[in-house]
């Protein structure tokens, strides 16, 4: 059995992290104090301080006088693919209370090379393409597009319609074709913002964001759904195991 070497603030920080991520800790909640940590983690006061501190310097918690330390994650906080489907799977919804996505496409169009390659399309072939931006009370959050398997259009025609689909894409296919994503596969990197995700998110272009990219699986390993996503730069990417 292997030991967990985390420095104890460390373990209590990526506790309270999951919380935020999950929508327990909602933005404007109360943190637990310094002295409720310490008590409730077994940990020293002294060291209860580094958690808030790390939170603070994360920008997803704030000091506010009278109060104590709230969590601020309206900003800061990009969810991940993989808490983005089993929050969709769980609770039906796919964004938190305070977000909100306008899709901005829902078409049968063709489909880049590297997705045509993941759904095994010929060269130019079509693939299903849902564009949204996802905001909260500041703005825009992120924008994202996703794709799916040309068959689809008529198995599942909403697909093709940009009101939003209750319960999200993946229940939607479920329903229509009996097929559940159950796992997901996610990769990130950085890059300059074009003037297309300059304008959706309101920042400079070439303005440095985090790009993902994402699939969905289904208990066979096919492919659900292949997404990519833009965030302005500065947003955490949490995700709770």
């Amino acid at each position: 059995m292997s030991l967990d070497r985390t420095p104890p603030y460390l373990q209590v920080v990526k506790e309270l992290k999951a919380r935020i991520v999950s929508g327990d800790l909602k933005d404007g909640d109360r943190l637990p104090s310094v002295r409720d940590i310490a008590q409730q983690w077994g940990i020293a006061q002294a060291t209860a301080m580094k958690v808030l501190a790390a939170l603070r310097a994360d920008g997803l918690a704030e000091s506010q006088t009278g109060v104590g330390t709230v969590v601020r994650s309206r900003k800061n906080l990009h969810r991940s693919a993989a808490d983005r489907l089993k929050r969709a799977l769980t609770t039906g919804k796919i964004y938190p209370e305070n977000e909100y996505a306008k899709i901005t496409a829902a078409e049968l169009t063709e489909a880049p090379t590297w997705v045509g390659d993941l759904f095994g399309l010929d060269e130019g072939g079509r693939a299903i393409r849902r564009h949204r931006v996802t905001y909260n009370e500041d703005g825009p959050v992120s924008a994202s597009t996703s794709w799916f398997a040309p068959d689809l259009a008529e198995t599942v025609p909403e697909l093709l319609q940009t009101e939003r689909i209750p319960g999200g894409t993946p229940s939607a296919i479920e329903a229509a074709t009996g097929r559940r994503a159950v796992a997901s596969e996610e990769a990130s990197a950085a890059i300059r913002a074009t003037e297309e995700v300059a304008e959706e998110l309101g920042i400079e272009v070439g303005a440095p964001v985090s790009v993902g990219r994402n699939l969905y699986f289904d208990a066979e390993g096919g492919i659900v759904e292949v997404g990519e996503s833009v965030a302005p730069e500065g947003r955490w990417k949490l995700h709770k195991s």
